[in-house]
């Protein structure tokens, strides 16, 4: 029997986060693309400056349903001929609205790119806002919201961000609005706040894809380009403070079989020069299966299926006042709640007094580095990082430099930057399960105050 020869590994090449080009359209839209040979699905990524803080005092969701109904028919074209159209294409559009504002995004193939991008120039130029769509739209948003509060993990990230903020801070208050809030949003009101805040000037478009051949600054002239609007005027961004004072607030589920843990505070933005020691630090913490949470927590006491540590970028600013969210998550089985609270508070303080060893450090790195150029394989990842640094108000090299900082951040300043980042004592813990069973361990831990409160 002749073999093949068993293949062999080449040699490892160069590798950098794609370095996009800019420019901006005479109507005032910044261009960023990025020319990717090989990736013939094309991702388009728009960012427009509509954030939640910006919708009108009660109601909180319009943006989202604004998001929505971009797809739902414009001047040219009903909803279902929209529709046809996009996917005559072979193109997907999708859109959603979060803290620093709305994203729209297009994946196409390189060949009908022009025609795409015309579909969402005027989805954006000249939404149609029909009545009964959006009445439609709001209706089914209305569906959704007793599903995700009977989800576990979706009730604990609500009532967290409901105790870190002031009650009158919009990050107090659910992304996608509450019952009362999205029942009142109509077609007119949907109309206003696009007119408000949606316009080229303070808007983005990512292109990243195969571009040769391509004559992309026609195809963006006729297109995006054809899209109008006024200046506007700066809009003043409010301040965030958030109360982390150490307490655990249970959401009662009478009769659950497990309890759903977030555990979580605020950190800096990604503009701190902490940021990559924060990262990697993080990761050693609970980043994956072989971290310190997961080996104690799930290989050796078997709580769990698996505890992660992470940060979320809520808002991100140039003068360092923005914020990110530092969690914690997981979920135990009921009778495990309190033993594994405790495991857990002994794995951070076990961190501060002793630190992350270099192996858990050069592990971290070769993870977070090391598979880079697998994560950004796609267009549309790249396409999302980039569009991700605009709302964050980050240089076009952030990402590239990232990783380079990783690479060089030691130990020491690892261990200092998760430490700080999650301090025993100044954590929320936000637990949804059985009050009646876990209430009692849990006080019993002495770390910080338990109330209750209904499902």
């Amino acid at each position: 029997m002749t073999f093949h020869p068993q293949p062999q590994a080449g040699a490892p090449r160069p590798w950098a986060f794609p370095a996009p080009e800019r420019s901006t359209l005479p109507n005032g839209l910044t261009v960023l693309r990025c020319d990717r040979p090989g990736q013939q699905v094309i991702a388009v990524e728009i960012s427009l400056d509509a954030p939640l803080d910006a919708e009108p005092e009660g109601l909180d969701g319009i943006a989202t349903i604004m998001a929505r109904a971009f797809s739902e028919g414009t001047d040219k074209h009903s909803a279902e001929e929209f529709a046809a159209e996009l996917e005559r294409c072979g193109a997907t559009l999708d859109a959603h609205a979060d803290h620093p504002g709305v994203r729209v995004s297009l994946e196409v193939p390189v060949s009908r790119l022009p025609k795409a991008l015309g579909l969402l120039a005027d989805a954006l130029r000249a939404p149609a806002f029909a009545p009964s769509e959006v009445e439609r739209i709001v209706g089914n948003r209305l569906d959704e919201i007793p599903h995700e509060l009977a989800n576990p993990a979706r009730r604990a990230a609500k009532q967290l961000s409901r105790e870190l903020f002031p009650a009158t801070a919009r990050m107090s208050r659910p992304r996608q609005g509450t019952e009362e809030t999205v029942a009142r949003i109509d077609a007119a009101a949907v109309r206003a706040f696009y007119d408000a805040y949606v316009r080229p000037s303070t808007a983005t478009a990512v292109v990243v894809g195969d571009l040769t051949g391509t004559d992309l600054d026609a195809v963006l002239a006729e297109t995006l380009g054809e899209w109008k609007g006024n200046a506007g005027t700066p809009r003043p961004v409010p301040a965030i403070t958030a109360d982390d004072t150490g307490r655990v607030v249970v959401v009662d589920r009478p009769g659950a079989v497990q309890t759903q843990l977030l555990i979580g505070r605020i950190g800096a933005d990604r503009h701190d020069r902490v940021w990559p020691a924060q990262v990697l630090g993080t990761y050693c913490l609970g980043g994956t299966l072989t971290s310190r949470l997961d080996r104690v927590l799930r290989e050796e006491k078997g709580y769990t299926y698996g505890v992660r540590a992470f940060s979320q970028v809520l808002r991100s600013a140039p003068d360092g006042t923005g914020a990110a969210m530092l969690a914690i998550s997981g979920s135990v089985d009921t009778e495990s709640t309190g033993p594994a609270l405790d495991d857990l508070w002994k794995v951070l303080r076990t961190l501060a007094a002793g630190g992350l060893t270099d192996a858990e450090r050069d592990v971290a790195v070769q993870n977070l580095v090391g598979v880079a150029p697998l994560k950004y394989e796609t267009a549309a990842a790249v396409a999302g990082t980039l569009a991700d640094q605009v709302e964050q108000h980050l240089p076009d090299d952030f990402q590239a430099q990232l990783y380079a900082r990783l690479a060089a951040t030691g130990t020491v300043e690892a261990t200092a930057a998760v430490v700080s980042a999650f301090p025993d004592d100044r954590l929320v813990t936000v637990l949804v399960g059985d009050a009646a069973q876990i209430v009692e361990p849990v006080r019993a831990l002495g770390i910080g105050d338990v109330t209750v409160v209904a499902s």
